[in-house]
């Protein structure tokens, strides 16, 4: 067997009957023999260990998970371990129950490649009802009217409505238009930064003393107190508009903020916004526009 330059080229079959030498011979992964050409597969020598190393798994119909069976172990005991540690049945609806399409009467169920998120309403859609009118989209959320600066917008917009409807009198509702969005304006950010500034003195006092800020319970939903008496309200916007109206007397006026009002005609800067209409209605005909 083998030559003078090979001397370990070569070997014998490891079948009894064959014992055929083979200069390239194949070696089991599973007994680790050496056969030829024709005995090289499981079968062909019967190799003991052949299912040594087969991936068998069967999909439990409790918890529709996969249970691998060890060929070394009979499959009653592996399934009885299976059932007594870590069988859920509650995962069975989690698996078997697919997700459909959400519109009345469309049974399409919703895959990776053919599901859609609406933008607007953000629930999952087939690719047939992808646009809203198909799913009668409710379109995208409104914004929350409960912040002070969204009434203001919207009270402006139904002014400059009804005005350009009657088409009467443009320059002088113009200039009331701008006074009263100036003074509301001014208003609102006085009131806001008066209230921010106290929060704040009381959050920093709070801390030097050693006092947690979360310390004190609030009843209900009423979670804004106000800084001049035990009185509390659910809302920012209605503390607000208790301290005006109650404590109006005991505020102080802020020093040292300026607000600066700029004609967007000629930049010219004013500390009065009636004062900046006055301007406009004199010296450039009642209109702001460039």
């Amino acid at each position: 067997m083998g030559t003078p330059e090979f001397p370990n080229l070569g070997k014998h079959c490891s079948v009894g009957d064959c014992n055929q030498i083979d200069f390239l011979p194949f070696t089991c992964d599973r007994c680790d023999h050496v056969f030829c050409l024709d005995h090289r597969s499981y079968t062909s020598h019967q190799c003991p260990n052949a299912n040594m190393k087969d991936v068998t798994v069967l999909i439990c119909p409790l918890c529709a998970k996969g249970v691998r069976l060890n060929p070394s172990e009979d499959p009653n005991i592996t399934w009885d371990t299976h059932v007594n540690t870590d069988c859920d049945p509650s995962n069975y609806q989690k698996v078997m129950k697919k997700k459909k399409c959400p519109v009345p009467g469309c049974r399409e169920t919703l895959t990776f490649s053919n599901t859609i998120r609406c933008k607007d309403c953000t629930r999952e859609h087939c690719l047939k009802h992808r646009f809203g009118p198909d799913h009668k989209c409710p379109g995208p959320r409104k914004v929350d009217s409960g912040f002070p600066f969204v009434s203001m917008l919207r009270r402006s917009q139904k002014a400059e409505t009804r005005s350009n409807s009657s088409n009467n009198n443009g320059s002088s509702w113009w200039s009331s238009s701008l006074v009263n969005a100036a003074t509301n304006f001014k208003s609102s950010a006085e009131a806001g930064m008066q209230k921010l500034s106290t929060v704040t003195s009381q959050a920093f006092q709070k801390a030097k003393d050693g006092i947690a800020p979360n310390s004190s319970s609030s009843s209900g939903d009423l979670v804004e107190q106000c800084v001049h008496c035990p009185a509390r309200f659910s809302t920012v916007g209605a503390l607000i508009e208790h301290v005006e109206k109650s404590h109006q007397i005991n505020s102080q006026p802020s020093h040292g903020r300026v607000t600066i009002d700029v004609c967007p005609k000629c930049s010219k800067a004013f500390r009065d916004p009636v004062l900046l209409v006055e301007h406009v209605e004199k010296e450039h005909g009642g209109t702001s526009r460039v």
